[in-house]
């Protein structure tokens, strides 16, 4: 698909049925406006970090609809709308966002950081790159007990960088595990562009280096990443071997909300992306030109999307934080002795100093 929407080479249509593409486009864009509130209530100090995926929504929603919901997903941190694509509800991105009691990380991880057993969605990691060794991991488990299962794990291409994705590309080859590693080469890692991350041809051209299969695809066209996470998923689990798909996107926001990435590359080439090669007005275009979109529509959708966001939003700041007891749960089946100590330690030093530790704001 071109950037006006148009299907370049008929045989590459995935002929998706018209419910299915308004399905990628209202997640496309409720991630939008999600990433927009959420990113504003940052900066009014409401939560403490946030990371946007503007420009990337369409390597989340074509990769995710070409996996079995039973297929394993190791994420990096820029990809909500795989999570979203599965149907983790807004109400979980505001409690893990806020860090309230309804939160399934009960509060732990810092924002973004999301996961999700039902959904087969491993809890982010912030160290960079550690999920490519564990993807790999459990890829070779599911072929020991033959599954008929394969693990997607996504980084970007900075991540590529790292000693943990040389050890992965190998062990998934050697070991022949059904795998399929997904970068998402968006132009910068932090401040740091690709000119100055790697001297060779990207990322996909390391896969042939160790022994696997692997292609660069239009990360901005959603059909086309659908495409080929579906046939990667196909060979993966049909003939136990890993894949390695670089899909080459933009990152239009900040790396974070710690970042200004004005620092290092012009509003004039985050303009150009953003208003001439995005994967969001590209699925409009298309679903346009086929008459299963108008202007009315567009109007509709937006503001109830925004609604919608916005009631999750709401519920999630007056919700209670978990209780404080919580930080000794989940490490030992049964307390220990020391961490008895600790708890009690605690609740001293807030009734101590009880004026600068709101108690009332946390469930019993």
């Amino acid at each position: 698909m071109d950037r006006q929407g148009n299907i370049i080479n008929p045989s590459q249509d995935p002929q998706l049925p018209k419910e299915t593409v308004l399905n990628y486009y209202q997640k496309m864009t409720l991630l939008n406006t999600m990433d927009r509130i959420l990113y504003e209530s940052q900066r009014q100090g409401r939560i403490s970090f946030y990371m946007t995926n503007y420009g990337e929504e369409g390597t989340h929603i074509g990769s995710a609809s070409a996996l079995d919901p039973n297929d394993l997903v190791f994420g990096q941190y820029r990809e909500a709308g795989v999570l979203m694509y599965r149907g983790f509800p807004l109400d979980l991105f505001m409690a893990q966002c806020y860090a309230n009691a309804d939160d399934l990380g009960k509060g732990r991880q810092m924002p973004v950081h999301y996961g999700c057993k039902d959904l087969n969605f491993v809890t982010i990691s912030s160290p960079l790159a550690t999920q490519i060794p564990q993807a790999v991991g459990a890829a070779y488990a599911f072929k020991r007990q033959n599954m008929n299962r394969a693990v997607i794990c996504y980084f970007g291409e900075g991540a590529a960088s790292e000693g943990d994705a040389h050890a992965g590309f190998n062990f998934s080859a050697t070991l022949e595990c059904p795998l399929i590693f997904f970068c998402r080469n968006n132009g910068y890692a932090i401040s740091t562009p690709t000119n100055e991350q790697y001297r060779g041809d990207g990322i996909a051209a390391r896969g042939p280096g160790y022994g696997m299969l692997s292609i660069r695809v239009d990360g901005n066209d959603v059909f086309a990443v659908y495409n080929a996470t579906k046939e990667a998923r196909r060979r993966a689990v049909a003939e136990n071997q890993p894949f390695l798909i670089e899909a080459m996107t933009y990152r239009i926001g900040h790396h974070s909300t710690s970042d200004d990435s004005s620092a290092y590359r012009s509003v004039d080439e985050v303009n150009y992306w953003d208003k001439q090669d995005h994967p969001i007005s590209r699925l409009r275009h298309y679903m346009t030109a086929r008459g299963w979109w108008s202007e009315d529509d567009e109007r509709s959708w937006r503001k109830q999307s925004r609604k919608t966001v916005m009631e999750a939003f709401e519920k999630a700041e007056k919700r209670l934080k978990p209780n404080p007891e919580l930080l000794f749960t989940d490490v030992y089946d049964e307390m220990i002795p020391t961490l008895n100590k600790q708890k009690e330690s605690m609740w001293r030093h807030v009734q101590q100093y009880k004026e600068h530790y709101p108690v009332d704001l946390y469930e019993k």
